[in-house]
């Protein structure tokens, strides 16, 4: 009877401490049934409406440009594996998510050209400058900083997408890029804050956007025309239409922006590119994500077995000790024997399976590397005249400003009359 009182004792610990280990329930998340809070109809009705008013011809279109994003990197190299992160496949989607968003806003109709560049130094009225947070084909997270030419800052958060483990196992979703709806959401936030700025404050904006380009070229021309304090600029006045400091920056920004178009076949190139691996990439990470987990989860059971399998174990010796039978003493030690057996081989299955997760990381690695993020050099001719243009992309782009303001040089000095 002593015995069979320790025994049961032994198991009902045993059962407490795996029941402590073993998550049970709904997980306590909140189900959305009932009558929405009036802020959240609010927002509604109102982004109904802002797409109605955001279509208005006589409503000023602002031009975005959305630099390619921050890939996130630490800066220590030797963090890379410690924090999960792939460079090469960072660097790829600093690109990719670049463009992605550039598609997101076009198809909301509510700007004027969207354009990737190189880096934020391009003209534009409204600035995209995204950051990397999160990406392992499971957890999408990027951070988003939107300014405006002004210098005024429109949005600084935080927009996520959590995959679901069902998404590629839908037929519906092949060829489709799991994390679209992250870059949709980030979208629709821009275009809920562009629904506060009316006609007047874009006019100004864009004002400002064509001034401060006239400005890199030559500042005394145009700095009258605002007052500068700090990173913020206001619009003290505007030179005339017909003004020929005016109409010559305006000359030189169309050609500018036209190069800056051309950019955007390279960029949709690359991210198309990639399409085929980044999206086997996506779905594999994720499956690699959830048999982790499961590996995990099933190393912590069969511990946890073999820690109550070797307790009931001792137990069991303990109570053959104190019986005062001799077959007591037999049939305990003989339980013991074998709880204590059947406990260790648990736990190196255990230490086994853990092993599994090694592989996992591994396999992840490898497929983070066989993105290739390298960016082709480009030559460029415009009109009848050459101009090479070497190195990445970035500093592509500056040789080219440095060649427009060349151009500009050149046409505001007078022909000498022999």
């Amino acid at each position: 009877m002593k015995l069979a009182r320790l025994i049961t004792t032994g198991i009902v610990c045993c059962s407490i401490f795996l029941s402590g280990c073993v998550t049970t329930g709904v997980g306590g998340k909140g189900v959305g049934v009932g009558p929405g809070l009036s802020s959240a109809i609010n927002k509604a009705s109102r982004l109904g409406k802002t797409q109605n008013d955001l279509q208005d011809p006589n409503r000023p279109r602002l031009d975005v440009i959305i630099p390619v994003f921050d890939p996130g990197l630490p800066d220590d190299g030797k963090e890379y594996s410690e924090e999960g992160v792939w460079p090469e496949l960072r660097r790829a989607e600093a690109v990719r998510f670049a463009y992605k968003m550039k598609e997101a806003l076009e198809e909301t109709g509510a700007f004027g050209a969207v354009r990737v560049t190189p880096d934020q130094t391009a003209s534009g009225d409204l600035y995209v400058l995204g950051k990397i947070e999160e990406s392992n084909g499971e957890d999408a997270e990027i951070e988003m900083q939107v300014v405006d030419i002004t210098g005024e800052r429109w949005l600084y958060q935080s927009v996520d997408h959590e995959v679901e483990p069902s998404f590629h196992k839908n037929v519906r979703n092949n060829g489709k890029d799991a994390y679209d709806p992250l870059f949709a959401n980030a979208a629709r936030e821009l275009v809920e804050e562009l629904s506060f700025h009316d006609a007047e404050k874009l006019t100004e904006i864009k004002r400002i956007s064509e001034l401060r380009f006239g400005a890199s070229f030559v500042e005394e021309a145009f700095v009258e025309h605002i007052s500068k304090d700090g990173d913020r600029f206001e619009l003290a006045s505007f030179p005339s239409d017909n003004d020929p400091m005016l109409i010559r920056t305006k000359a030189i920004r169309v050609r500018d922006q036209l190069y800056v178009d051309g950019l955007q076949d390279h960029y949709r190139s690359f991210s198309e590119g990639m399409d085929t691996s980044y999206l086997v990439w996506q779905e594999q990470s994720l499956t690699e994500i959830e048999a982790r987990s499961a590996a995990r989860k099933k190393a912590a059971g069969e511990a946890a077995v073999g820690v109550a399998l070797v307790g009931l174990a001792i137990l069991a010796v303990v109570a053959g000790g104190n019986s005062d039978s001799v077959a007591g003493k037999t049939a305990a030690q003989t339980a013991g024997v074998v709880g204590g057996i059947a406990g260790i081989s648990y736990l190196t299955s255990s230490f086994q399976t853990s092993k599994e997760t090694a592989v996992h990381k591994e396999a992840l690695e490898e497929l983070g590397q066989s993105i290739d993020a390298d960016l082709a050099p480009k030559i460029v001719a415009y009109e009848q005249k050459n101009v090479e243009l070497t190195g990445s992309a970035k500093e592509q782009f500056a040789q080219w400003r440095a060649f427009l303001k060349k151009i500009y040089m050149e046409e505001q000095t007078p022909e000498v009359q022999l």
